[in-house]
């Protein structure tokens, strides 16, 4: 198998390309023909030792996405040729991820590739998309009150990975979004994607504990002070969906949105969501998609040996939309 293979520790990780013995993986499971994974943020951070991302034993092969075809199962749930996605449950993390040619997953990680999708056509959207359609999931959820079916959105960061899958998706659901970006560059494909409305990161500045509401549901990629500003202008019974935080971890708010105006704060976590969550948020992504809500969607195929590159480049910003993984590359 060739594979991404980091050397070195967590915090200095010594990125290189290697064709490895077939007995590097381990035995049992799902044995999957990676053709194309993605380069997430927390990817960037992995093999830059930018995050303590990697808890598994060095050397290590990063990638916490991965899409491809069975070649082995020794589960009656999946036989040879079957198409496949993996994301979650560690992979990239503590297990050998997806930056690879060759993977090996429990069979209760993997989703089936959604109909008329390709291998490079879901790891367009990937983990980022994955987040983005269960962060739509939580809204339509909603609160006590009921769920946000339609209505006004923010979504911040939205120039990155989840933020550009996120204003695409809610557009196409019927939202009116706004979308934060502190990106000029990409604030015309916000637009193409559906934007109605697109601001600088000043759009969300300090202000009281409370505010006037102006939006009905988020999505926060970036936590800290912008998703506090968030809470504090969420409308009543609006539902805010926080999955990142680079911005900052931190999160300095008061009880008064959730006690006064009931606004519920949904926690979206893509690494352990159950099997019938990601399959409705698959199904979501690939019914927009067909539809053409992602046609504005941008996209960039690198190869294995272009990784730690762009790794670099995610973490200090530099990129816009997503990064396919051509692992054959």
């Amino acid at each position: 198998m060739r594979a991404l293979v980091l050397h070195g520790s967590p915090d200095a990780p010594d990125a290189r390309v290697e064709t490895l013995g077939d007995d590097a993986l381990l035995a049992g499971g799902v044995r999957i023909a990676v053709t194309h994974s993605s380069l997430n943020y927390k990817d960037g951070l992995a093999v830059t030792g930018a995050g303590r991302i990697v808890r598994g034993a060095f050397p290590f092969v990063p990638g916490i996405d991965a899409a491809g075809t069975v070649i082995a199962s020794d589960s009656d749930d999946w036989a040879e040729g079957d198409a496949v996605v993996l994301t979650g449950w560690g992979t990239g993390e503590t297990q050998w991820g997806g930056f690879a040619d060759t993977a090996v997953a429990a069979p209760e990680h993997l989703v089936r590739l959604p109909a008329g999708w390709t291998p490079a056509r879901v790891m367009a959207f990937g983990t980022a998309g994955l987040t983005a359609a269960l962060s739509l999931l939580a809204v339509r959820h909603g609160s006590l009150a009921g769920p946000v079916e339609r209505g006004s959105v923010v979504v911040t960061g939205a120039s990155g990975g989840v933020g550009q899958v996120a204003v695409g998706l809610f557009a196409h659901a019927g939202y009116d979004v706004t979308a934060v970006s502190g990106t000029p560059d990409a604030y015309d494909g916000l637009r193409a994607l559906g934007a109605t409305h697109v601001v600088g990161r000043d759009a969300l500045a300090d202000g009281p504990p409370l505010a006037k509401g102006q939006w009905d549901a988020a999505v926060d990629t970036v936590g800290g002070a912008p998703l506090a500003r968030i809470l504090a202008t969420t409308n009543r019974h609006g539902v805010v969906a926080a999955c990142g935080n680079a911005a900052s971890p931190d999160l300095a708010t008061t009880v008064f949105p959730f006690i006064l105006r009931g606004v519920t704060l949904a926690g979206i976590d893509s690494n352990t969501a159950t099997p019938e969550s990601r399959a409705k948020a698959w199904a979501l992504l690939a019914d927009a998609d067909r539809a053409g809500a992602f046609d504005g969607l941008v996209t960039t195929t690198i190869g294995l040996g272009d990784v730690p590159d762009w790794a670099a480049r995610i973490v200090r910003g530099e990129t816009v939309g997503r990064v396919v993984v051509d692992t054959r590359a």
